[in-house]
């Protein structure tokens, strides 16, 4: 892994090798903190992309003030919010008619799905965190997932600290309530 001021620096010396690798090196951020709130997987590469246009014309501005990391997930969170936004009415018939069907089914329903949930409880946990409120999703998702700070996060979403804490704590006790439920009926 090239070191983040060398790498800048190369992007910003027009080096296309270097972009490629800052891309590959952030991909995975990207599409970690964009997912959790962008659920079609076509507009969740548009934004993807669209993050790394950003990032590419914004490099020059990048004062190394925080992580390179902690920048980008800044752009990606902005940037799947602004999406949100902008599309707002078909995302949220999207997510509706998914919570609805989800909240027709039962624990004790054995369909294909849920059997196939059931078998990888690593899965299971990130089909519950897909159903959580957007902002417990992102948050959860920095922290855990991604392993940011509460000032990170904080400077990623604008969100004070304590809303962050917030969020954090509400999502997990969700999350436990929605496992312990699980755990009975199995």
């Amino acid at each position: 892994m090239v070191p983040e001021k060398e790498l800048v620096s190369k992007v910003l010396a027009g080096d296309a090798r270097a972009f490629k690798c800052l891309v590959e090196q952030y991909q995975r951020l990207v599409l970690h903190v964009s997912s959790r709130m962008i659920r079609n997987e076509d507009d969740l590469s548009d934004v993807c992309q669209e993050v790394f246009i950003k990032v590419h014309k914004g490099l020059g501005t990048f004062t190394f003030q925080s992580k390179l990391s902690t920048w980008i997930a800044r752009i990606a969170y902005l940037t799947s919010v602004n999406h949100l936004r902008k599309y707002k009415n078909d995302q949220l018939n999207r997510s509706t008619s998914e919570n609805d069907e989800l909240d027709n089914l039962h624990f004790t329903e054995h369909t294909p799905e849920r059997i196939l949930i059931r078998k990888d409880v690593n899965a299971y946990v990130h089909h519950l965190i897909a159903q959580l409120p957007l902002n417990y999703r992102t948050v959860l998702t920095l922290y855990h997932l991604q392993e940011f700070s509460y000032q990170e996060i904080e400077e990623i979403t604008g969100m004070p600290e304590g809303t962050v804490k917030n969020y954090l704590f509400r999502a997990k006790k969700l999350l436990r309530e929605k496992l312990e439920l699980y755990l009975k009926h199995e």
